[in-house]
């Protein structure tokens, strides 16, 4: 399962879309806005008068946590009094303005670790909600090997790591049936949950369960949320989606952000166009770059092979001289293996290699299962009909190693194609080693 951290923001929105479904008989407000400066929260006010109308509650939402503990968190205090649209805009323009120091683990209030630095651009405003810490709970949802596990506590908040010995893990079989589920999650409710609460807890926790298997959500947690009767109010969301299943998901999602974590460097436009063709296919496609002016590029069919290739690379050159790492997997199309392959020669042409020598391309993979080898080698050489005068230019000797449904067919044409093309090219089946390859391109 492919996971990817997603805003809290959008997080609540997915609820939102869906919560009569999942939550009938509980109400929620879902009064929530996303914006990056205090001007936008000024403008959506004009909309959302609430925003005018409540003490309002403010805090970054940038794939972190801990934000109370490192004071990056604005609601009602004795001494401030209620937090007001201007006090509100005015705290996130403080907060966006400069750089601001993020620790990520406390013992306690303290911090410990080193701290992450970074600008912050993103700010969830809510109305704040009068509450006893009584009414805090934990709930959350992940998968864990073959079986997926729902965590409650009635001890939500700041504390709830600290007081975890309190959190029941409830494990769910992918086989098991609703009524098998709610009836063990309701004999399963925290002990210490209030007594006039147990029934909403527990037709609360059976949705929140559902909704997490049926959105396709890796991880979800709400840490806490308020229960006052029927009334819910969820102050604090984590989550992550299986992008696996992105290309089905997207009506049920709706338009959701994926951001780049909070300390992590801005994803380039290559990777978020390979993401975006990802999140609408079957297939599996994934770019991470490492080091765009270094010589070794690879595409590699399969997640397990693309480690093996980097680790065989790493070994023999040294990691400084691989510029990428990814995979194509899961029978993607001509049209998607084509747009891929040109996603890794545009990069490639860029510029030569600092020191001279041929830049290598290596096309990788075991041998597949159901792939047709033929189909993808299609896509390769409509992008190498397209590069092929700015590879020869920059210098590029291209080596692949393929085997699986249609592999001699996939061979011979890509052999053909890049002959006809003029491109240096070895190809091999799986009668070679996976990566004998790397081992031919480096030593020549």
């Amino acid at each position: 399962m492919a996971q990817k951290a997603i805003r809290e923001f959008d997080a609540k929105s997915i609820l939102a879309k869906h919560w009569d479904k999942y939550f009938p008989g509980f109400t929620y407000a879902y009064e929530t806005v996303l914006v990056q400066n205090g001007s936008e929260l000024k403008k959506a006010a004009k909309e959302k008068t609430w925003l005018k109308e409540k003490a309002l509650v403010a805090k970054p939402d940038m794939l972190f946590g801990k934000r109370g503990k490192n004071g990056l968190v604005l609601f009602k205090d004795a001494k401030p009094g209620d937090v007001s649209l201007a006090k509100a805009s005015s705290w996130i323009d403080e907060k966006s303005s400069e750089k601001q120091s993020v620790y990520f683990s406390f013992d306690g209030d303290t911090p410990t670790g080193e701290a992450k630095v970074d600008m912050l651009t993103h700010f969830v405003v809510e109305p704040f909600t009068p509450h006893s810490q009584e009414e805090e709970y934990y709930i959350s949802a992940t998968c864990v090997g073959d079986d997926d596990v729902l965590y409650m506590s009635a001890e939500g908040g700041m504390e709830v790591e600290e007081n975890w010995d309190k959190v029941i893990e409830v494990s769910f079989p992918i086989t098991a049936t609703e009524e098998e589920i709610a009836d063990k999650i309701r004999k399963n409710i925290p002990k210490d949950v209030a007594k006039n609460d147990k029934e909403a807890f527990a037709e609360f926790a059976i949705g929140f369960f559902k909704a997490y298997r049926e959105l396709n959500f890796a991880y979800l947690e709400i840490n806490p949320f308020v229960l006052q009767g029927k009334k819910v109010e969820l102050l604090d969301m984590v989550a992550k989606l299986d992008d696996t299943a992105g290309f089905m998901m997207r009506e049920q999602w709706g338009d959701v952000d994926y951001p780049t974590s909070f300390g992590m460097e801005e994803k380039s436009p290559e990777v978020l166009a390979i993401e975006d063709a990802d999140s609408k296919s079957g297939a599996s496609l994934k770019l991470t770059i490492l080091k765009p002016e270094a010589r070794i590029w690879t595409m590699v069919a399969g997640g397990g092979a693309s480690v093996v290739y980097a680790d065989t690379i790493a070994d023999f050159a040294g990691i400084e001289d691989l510029a990428n790492y990814g995979e194509y997997s899961g029978g993607p199309t001509t049209g998607e293996t084509k747009f891929y392959a040109e996603t890794i020669l545009d990069l490639m042409t860029r510029e030569k290699d600092p020191k001279g020598r041929d830049k290598v391309l290596i096309i990788g993979g075991a041998i597949a299962n159901f792939t047709d080898v033929a189909k993808t080698f299609t896509g390769i050489i409509q992008a190498f009909e397209n590069y092929a005068e700015k590879m020869k230019e920059v210098g590029i000797k291209i080596y692949v190693r393929r085997g699986g449904p249609n592999y001699e067919k996939g061979l011979k044409d890509i052999k053909e194609a890049a002959d006809k093309l003029g491109l240096y090219i070895e190809v091999y089946g799986p009668e070679t080693h996976v990566t004998d390859i790397v081992r031919m391109a480096l030593a020549k």
